[in-house]
């Protein structure tokens, strides 16, 4: 199992100092959101030829306020300026942020979904593409720099956006999804998805809000507020109430390192490919978080 970096970022040069010291400590991905701030792929571009040896990937890019055909052709520009680390990471984001932010539709998600698949997927491979589909039509083609198609994971939680990813994407990666949820839903139904359809079995990403700390009790109240959100948006309150737990930071790992190590020790037993830990709390504790981490590379 990979262990990998979730960060979070203000700047460009915060990614850029950030991005090059997970490098340098042995981490061979970074995976970045793609929320309010600055657009995670023009900063990946910004920065990549200045940060080699580490993939970087956005968690995620949504789809309902960028048709496919321009995401395609962003994501082939980053992915020739990196030369070839891009992980294409994408999800439906929201009905509150796409109807009460952007004013859009939130409607029929899976269909919408599977008509973004269907224009994207063709289009990272070089193909033209003819399809009108009941929620998204694409039609054309596009001249980007040639440059080798990056997977493209879905942000996939429920039962059918996991089978749909599995018969038509390169993987999942998930947040606030437990270990016993991983191992009973996430894993077997991409999977076989995924080989029902004739396709290479799915890569599965899972990331986990991590704190190596001495004081639990303040570290989940922290976690209790800065994920709040993620206890009210339905599709992570239906993970959390899936695992039986009242909130993320139940989910949250927490406590020393030698307890943080076996925890994230035992999500690999759910057939995860790779661990993506957001670390949390003061800067000690980030800093022993880290060092957890990198205790478990390789």
């Amino acid at each position: 199992m990979e262990i990998a970096i979730f960060g979070f970022e203000s700047s460009i040069p915060e990614f850029e100092t950030n991005l090059r010291t997970a490098s340098e400590q042995g981490f061979k991905s970074y995976w970045t959101p793609q929320i309010f701030g600055m657009d995670a792929l023009t900063a990946m571009a910004a920065i990549g030829d200045r940060v080699p040896d580490i993939r970087m990937g956005t968690a995620v890019v949504p789809t309902f306020p960028r048709h496919p055909m321009m995401l395609a052709q962003q994501a082939l520009t980053t992915q020739s300026a990196i030369s070839g680390r891009l992980n294409l990471g994408i999800g439906l984001a929201h009905k509150p942020v796409v109807e009460g932010m952007w004013g859009l539709k939130f409607e029929k998600p899976i269909g919408h979904l599977r008509d973004y698949l269907n224009i994207l997927m063709p289009l990272l491979h070089s193909q033209k593409v003819s399809y009108s589909g009941e929620n998204v039509t694409g039609r054309g083609e596009i001249t980007t720099p040639k440059t080798e198609a990056p997977p493209v994971f879905v942000a996939a939680l429920g039962p059918q956006m996991l089978r749909l990813t599995g018969q038509m994407a390169d993987g999942t990666i998930t947040w606030m999804t437990g270990q016993t949820t991983l191992a009973e839903l996430t894993v077997p139904t991409i999977c076989d998805a995924a080989e029902e359809a004739g396709r290479k079995k799915p890569q599965i990403i899972a990331g986990f809000p991590v704190c190596v700390t001495n004081n639990k009790d303040a570290a989940r109240e922290r976690a209790a507020r800065e994920f709040s959100i993620y206890g009210q948006l339905p599709s992570y309150r239906a993970m959390l109430d899936r695992e039986g737990l009242g909130g993320p930071e139940d989910l949250a790992i927490i406590g020393s390192a030698s307890e943080v190590a076996e925890r994230i020790k035992a999500i690999e037993k759910t057939g995860i490919d790779s661990f993506t830990g957001s670390e949390f709390g003061t800067s000690d504790e980030k800093l022993a978080t880290r060092e957890v981490l990198i205790s478990l590379l390789n």
